[in-house]
């Protein structure tokens, strides 16, 4: 089975493989709630594994388990230190005040990288009944606008929460594209981390599910809390198959994509008019703008890109279009992306 459409949205859309199809068909189940599905038991033990952790729960999705997360780890009312521009902040909906029901304290990093000591200065310290206490620190890598937190970093950023006895929880939504552009196995990148959120279906084409990893007192009352938030499931072993292809199969041909980004970014910065941040591109991300930004219908540039196939989404706050490639994505789908925004910009 083969995309009909070219669509670079998100690295969210892709299809299960055949593969996962069978796998999913023939997977053996038992009800995950009792926790004797036998398929979810073999995905999480793996996931473990890989992430270095000892254990690790299935979740129906990143936010589910980065917000899990949060709520195992935070005591309500406490304090949350990450940064501006992270997913739990921009994209999970205002879920931390419901769910978890913490405070978050961003710190303003523009588009760059978290760094120690600007997080350092955010912790409360003291016992001022006036101030929420920090609870927690949340790092993203690979981040969702593209970029790669250094290993480095991450590691600074440990010793301060080392220093201030204070846990880690990494949204890993993107751990593998992270551990690939490294050159590095995921776990010397979760190893900073007490708490990592990773997910199946992002570029990895599970139809469904996410992982929290942890030690296990972590993961057993994050258990708890998944029932309690409606994320107990039955057979599960239909989707976690899909999932172990993933995180066996899938997660090691990411280099494919971040190439083909490269790729396309290139493609784009030839065509007159494009500003492509071709230095930027680091995983399966082209972030791209019009020169004379003000003179494009983007309306009607989105219209003309789906009347040939293509689907993308509009451009952010800063007037930045974004393309994801991914594995229903080509070298050949490249040239033809390249081709329809050239043809935009002449008429033709």
């Amino acid at each position: 089975m083969i995309m009909n459409v070219i669509d670079l949205r998100s690295d969210t859309v892709t299809w299960p493989t055949d593969e996962m199809r069978a796998a999913m068909a023939a997977a053996p189940v038992g009800d995950d709630v009792y926790g004797d599905d036998p398929t979810v038991r073999e995905l999480e033990a793996y996931a473990a594994s890989i992430s270095g952790k000892e254990a690790a729960l299935f979740v129906p999705s990143g936010t589910f388990g980065n917000q899990l997360a949060l709520f195992t780890h935070c005591p309500r009312g406490s304090e949350v230190i990450l940064d501006e521009h992270c997913h739990i902040i921009q994209h999970e909906g205002g879920a931390s005040a419901v769910l978890a029901a913490v405070q978050l304290r961003p710190v303003d990093c523009g588009l760059g990288h978290l760094e120690a000591a600007a997080l350092e200065r955010r912790i409360r310290l003291g016992d001022d009944i006036h101030e929420p206490k920090t609870s927690l620190i949340c790092l993203e890598n690979a981040h969702s606008n593209g970029t790669v937190l250094p290993l480095a970093e991450m590691e600074a950023i440990r010793r301060v929460a080392d220093r201030h006895h204070l846990p880690i929880h990494l949204d890993g939504a993107r751990l593998f594209n992270a551990a690939t552009a490294l050159g590095v196995q995921a776990r010397e990148i979760t190893q900073y981390a007490d708490s990592v959120m990773f997910c199946l279906s992002k570029g990895l084409c599970a139809p469904v599910g996410s992982i929290l990893a942890g030690s296990c007192k972590f993961i057993d009352q994050a258990r708890r809390n998944r029932k309690l938030m409606g994320g107990g499931l039955r057979q599960a072993g239909i989707l976690a198959a899909a999932g172990l292809i993933a995180l066996k199969e899938m997660r090691l041909r990411l280099d494919a994509d971040h190439e083909n980004a490269k790729l396309l970014a290139a493609r784009l910065a030839e065509i007159p008019g494009m500003m492509v941040e071709i230095e930027k591109v680091q995983i399966n991300m082209v972030y791209f703008s019009h020169e004379k930004q003000a003179s494009i219908d983007e309306e009607a540039f989105i219209e003309y890109m789906k009347d040939h196939g293509i689907l993308m989404n509009g451009s952010d706050a800063s007037g930045k279009f974004r393309f994801v490639t991914h594995y229903w994505i080509t070298r050949d789908h490249v040239a033809s992306i390249a081709q329809a925004i050239k043809d935009f910009y002449t008429g033709d």
